[in-house]
């Protein structure tokens, strides 16, 4: 595996980014190329891919790719600038397909494995969750896994350098949807309406609150209110306004408050302003929570200068989906070059990397192989 082919990968899959579950044309890549090197390719999750290196054992260790983009222009103004308007690799997904191609490509040449080697492709990270699907989809069940690994590109790391967290990586995530209805009115006559402004700016300010005088100080937690929509004019008193947001924790219990506080807010402010409140709160990934033992054995093989143990974060990541049915351990690979002005944050129209860094997720793959005593 040459970082010329990892550097082709990229830029081929960067330039037809797709969302969700509708991976078509980034399906029809990777199978392509999965064909090539000899696999047998399954469908899952609708354009997901999964391969199988059979090895002397059926027990099976699963490496995983994300594959979906995201609703983003691209202004990083690069050669191999996404050609579908409006959509962007802008998580680093291209990278991460592209690094497990090139472990596929080492894979497919070894004989005599140990054990069996499972490469999932997976959709809809971003959401609702491609894991998820795979999961109920038995797949976990029928190729025997064990353990699974995933690697993600990181920009708040020096390029190259591996980032390991022990225990609690990633938080649990919720998003809410809210409307509140009040009653319109002429904006001279206040007292004829039931302004469902005046209640949202209460709901967002209450919401606020929560993390600061209902939970422990010592218990991370987020609460974000992303977008507020509504109102008619600027003499109107508002009818209807809209609220999107999320919700962050490590701890269940903690996001299990939140929402409780939430529903309190809802109500009091339903009363103390007259208008209906309707939360839509969608709980939709656990926390990423790495395995302590596989944690352990990566550290234990590195050089100092290698890896950096990383804070908790809290992005959430559907990685978790699989943590939750076998021991799995995710590691975030820096990408982080100010000389080369590397530095935006992932989800920026801005993201991008040097490529010569793929080379060592690909390197870190065939570590973890040979730590398993796979090959």
């Amino acid at each position: 595996m040459t970082d010329l082919k990892l550097k082709n990968y990229r830029r081929d899959l960067h330039q037809i980014p797709e969302l969700a579950f509708d991976l078509y044309l980034t399906s029809a890549y990777v199978k392509k190329e999965l064909e090539k090197m000899g696999y047998h390719t399954i469908s899952t999750a609708k354009t997901g891919l999964i391969a199988v290196k059979e090895g002397q054992s059926k027990e099976a260790i699963a490496f995983r790719s994300d594959m979906d983009a995201l609703p983003v222009t691209e202004l990083t103004k690069a050669s191999f600038l996404s050609k579908h308007e409006g959509k962007m690799h802008a998580c680093g997904h291209d990278g991460h397909m592209s690094m497990l191609l090139g472990f596929a490509e080492y894979v497919a040449n070894l004989k005599n494995l140990k054990k069996t080697i499972v490469f999932i492709f997976q959709p809809a990270e971003e959401g609702p969750g491609g894991a998820k699907v795979i999961i109920e989809e038995g797949f976990f069940e029928k190729l025997n896994i064990k353990h699974i690994f995933g690697i993600h590109l990181y920009p708040g790391l020096e390029e190259g350098l591996y980032g390991l967290v022990n225990g609690p990586m990633m938080a649990q995530n919720g998003e809410f949807n809210i409307h509140v209805h009040g009653k319109s009115a002429h904006g001279a006559q206040p007292h004829l309406g039931n302004d469902a402004i005046l209640a949202a700016s209460h709901l967002v300010t209450g919401y606020h609150s929560i993390i600061s005088r209902f939970l422990d100080p010592l218990d991370p937690a987020v609460i974000t209110i992303g977008t507020i929509l509504g109102g008619e004019a600027r003499n109107i008193i508002a009818q209807d306004i809209y609220l999107t947001g999320t919700i962050r924790s490590f701890n269940q219990t903690v996001y299990d408050t939140i929402k409780k506080k939430m529903r309190d807010i809802d109500s009091g402010i339903s009363k103390s302003f007259d208008v209906s409140v309707k939360n839509d709160i969608i709980d939709y990934y656990p926390p990423v929570i790495n395995d302590q033992k596989l944690f352990h054995m990566l550290e234990s093989d590195m050089k100092e200068n290698e890896y950096q143990i990383l804070k908790p974060m809290m992005f959430a990541e559907d990685f978790a989906f699989y943590q939750q049915r076998v021991p799995g351990m995710f590691v975030m690979l820096g990408t982080k070059n100010e000389e080369k002005g590397y530095v935006h944050p992932l989800h920026s129209c801005y993201f991008n990397f040097d490529e010569k860094v793929l080379i060592k997720g690909v390197e870190l793959y065939i570590r973890i192989a040979k730590l398993l005593e796979i090959f």
